[in-house]
């Protein structure tokens, strides 16, 4: 009797389980999407550098997915809380009729139970459905060739969804005992006519309080903008801007639930326009509660949009940046006139190779018997020299004091990148860059490192000498040159000296670099199999090729893109799916006052405006400061992430904005419609 009584509340109550079954089966089907990628990649055809960033990704995932089931089981806690209030007056009457507190305990587990089955099989199905959608997706994002693409139904990422699921749903049946064993038949008869406690606040604290919200919310805003440098100094001071972030908003929200009404009384155009008054009256009913949530679903917010802009960006960027950081095929660096100094610093220099430190870098690459000629074309073999006279406190000069106090984390000892005019020459032919020129005593300095070039401009703009080998040099630029002279996926170049050629001299060689392009479709696997030659390890020759280059970037910004997606859309549909439940409960509370709304004559359409209007509030307010903490959220992250470059800023907000425009945007839909339905039952 009690099983059909469940299955006949769960057909009569559909509406009301309409929001919880489409965030259950959106957070299910979301779960396989992710976790079926390990099975996706399977089938792919890719290189052995793509597939090691793919077990890392999928162990990440993996990793996460543990994360967002705590998120999710939070979320569905919290909507059968919803479910159970808007049953109050149901329950009571079970009781009244006779029913046990424990037969009402047993169906309302049966009933979790069914919806917990129902949306896993759904969920499931539409998991499976878009889980194809993604694996194009998988492809586009790793480049890799899928020719043998078919249905993949991923068996481990479905018993991982229902083992998960299924603590979720049990944890929920016995929260759900535990509440109706609580309730009392009065509480549960007359739950519909209570109303929060409205607790009038001082006009002046809450002013205050305020004032001093915004005041920490700038000051936080300025340690990750203006500041960050100091910010950055020791990593426990990332936290203090995070901390007075969350403090602040949720002072905001406090202060404005204060005085707001206040204000809008005060307005009496606005106030008394239409049902203006009854709506700003609903709000500040359940002021009390309202606050806490809405300063959690901000935060919720703003990291969403912040980890979807940022992840979207690094990815658009990266592809970018590859097009104009890897003009040739292969890079060659090897060290050269190893000294003791040196090996102690880095204690990785064998004997072997302080010996073949000796060799020029061609005669090294005869002895794995690689010819030049044959293999490579459009070849340029550059040194690099360092001398202790040119370290990073000497290149900055007077400005060495003030940044040793802004910058406490630099090692102002490190030994600079020099490099000759005519080599510099030779890469910028090579690359497709400006030449330059220089006089006897001049130097130029080359940089692409966004976040490094503001100090570095500083000691050029006080003209600060070097000295090489007892010769002085002085700066011909105030300015860094954009440029850089190896191949990577990234701005990396924090600064190389260009001086005339005969400045320095071989006691001051370091590094020796070959830069060239395959002669052959072949040469690309002759370099990778040189780490299984004899010679291998009698010499420190590093290879890096543009075809590695591209992979590795490609997997890692798909690695960021799918995390980011992840995590960003769970965020989003948690605090869409917790404002949508309240607006639904707060709908059921409020039942009877709209219903005497009817009972004075108000048209439905102004009724319905009413409803709308509330609504929009309570998703549009945690929603505008959000996106105000996003825009230094998001400056932030790109100074972090400078080295990526932010090429692709733009396509990502847009991306994020179409996210939530859907999602967010849906449950605002879908909670406007529910509570009309709630409203107009009799």
């Amino acid at each position: 009797m009690l099983c059909k009584l469940s299955i006949k509340n769960i057909g009569k109550s559909f509406k009301d389980y309409a929001i919880y079954f489409f965030t259950l089966i959106l957070g299910v089907s979301i779960f396989y999407v992710f976790n079926a990628i390990e099975s996706q990649t399977i089938m792919m055809n890719v290189t052995a550098s793509k597939k090691n960033i793919i077990d890392l990704m999928t162990n990440m995932l993996s990793g996460v997915s543990v994360f967002v089931s705590c998120i999710l089981g939070f979320l569905i806690i919290y909507a059968s809380r919803f479910l159970i209030k808007r049953r109050n007056k149901e329950f009571g009457i079970y009781l009244t009729l006779g029913m046990s507190k424990q037969k009402m305990s047993f169906l309302l587990f049966f009933e979790t139970f069914l919806i917990g089955i129902i949306s896993l099989v759904i969920g499931l199905g539409v998991g499976i459905f878009l889980s194809q959608w993604m694996s194009i997706l998988v492809v586009n994002l790793f480049e890799a060739d899928m020719s043998s693409f078919h249905f993949i139904f991923s068996k481990s990422a479905c018993l991982k969804t229902i083992i998960y699921f299924g603590i979720i749903y049990l944890i929920v049946m016995i929260f759900n005992t535990v509440m109706i064993g609580k309730y009392k038949l009065i509480d549960l008869l007359n739950a519909r006519k209570k109303s929060e406690k409205i607790m009038v606040k001082n006009s002046f604290i809450c002013l205050l309080v305020f004032v001093i919200s915004i005041s920490l919310l700038g000051y936080a805003y300025y340690m990750v903008t203006l500041g960050v440098e100091k910010t950055l100094d020791t990593a426990e001071k990332i936290f203090i801007p995070i901390l007075l972030g969350i403090i602040s908003t949720y002072g905001i929200f406090w202060s404005i639930s204060g005085f707001l009404l206040k204000i809008l009384s005060k307005a009496k155009r606005i106030y008394y326009k239409g049902l203006n008054c009854f709506t700003i009256r609903q709000i500040s009913s359940k002021i009390n509660t309202t606050v806490f949530s809405m300063s959690i679903i901000c935060i919720m917010l703003f990291v969403t949009i912040c980890v979807l802009s940022s992840s979207l960006s690094i990815k658009n960027s990266m592809t970018e940046n590859l097009k104009t950081l890897t003009p040739v095929d292969i890079e060659l660096i090897k060290a050269r006139n190893l000294t003791e100094e040196r090996t102690k610093k880095h204690y990785r220099y064998t004997f072997a190779m302080i010996e073949d430190s000796t060799l020029s870098l061609e005669e090294t690459l005869e002895k794995f018997e690689i010819n030049l000629e044959e293999n490579f074309k459009d070849i340029v073999i550059y040194s690099i020299y360092r001398t202790n006279e040119v370290t990073l406190k000497n290149t900055l000069g007077e400005y060495y004091k003030e940044a040793k106090e802004k910058y406490l984390q630099m090692n102002y000892d490190t030994k600079e990148d020099i490099i000759t005019i005519s080599d510099y020459n030779k890469i910028a032919n090579l690359f497709h860059l400006e030449p330059l020129s220089l006089k006897e005593n001049e130097y130029i300095l080359i940089a692409d490192f966004d976040s490094f070039i503001p100090l570095r401009e500083e000691g050029l703009k006080r003209n600060t000498n070097i000295t090489i080998n007892d010769k002085v040099y002085t700066p011909k630029y105030q300015k860094c040159i954009n440029g850089f002279i190896s191949i990577s996926s990234n701005h990396i170049n924090s600064g190389v000296f260009i001086v005339p050629d005969n400045a320095v001299d071989s006691s001051l060689l370091e590094t020796e670099t070959l830069l060239a392009n395959y002669q052959k479709e072949n040469v690309e696997e002759k370099i990778i199999e040189l780490e299984n030659h004899p010679y291998v390890n009698k010499t420190s020759l590093e290879a890096g090729t543009k075809k590695q280059i591209y992979e590795s970037s490609v997997g890692l910004g798909a690695l960021v893109t799918f995390i980011g997606l992840y995590l960003g859309i769970i965020f989003l549909i948690s605090s869409a799916a917790i404002l949508a439940l309240k607006e639904l409960s707060e709908s059921t509370d409020n039942k009877e006052r709209f219903q005497m709304l009817r009972k004075l004559g108000t048209e439905e359409k102004q009724i319905h405006k009413a409803l709308f209007n509330q609504i929009a509030i309570f998703f549009l307010f945690p929603l505008l400061l959000a996106i105000i903490h996003s825009v230094f959220g998001i400056i932030f992250s790109n100074y972090i992430l400078s080295t990526f470059g932010n090429d692709g800023l733009l396509p990502s907000i847009i991306m994020t904005s179409i996210f939530l425009l859907i999602i967010y945007g849906g449950y605002f839909l879908i909670t406007y419609f529910c509570s009309k339905n709630i409203l107009k039952e009799r």
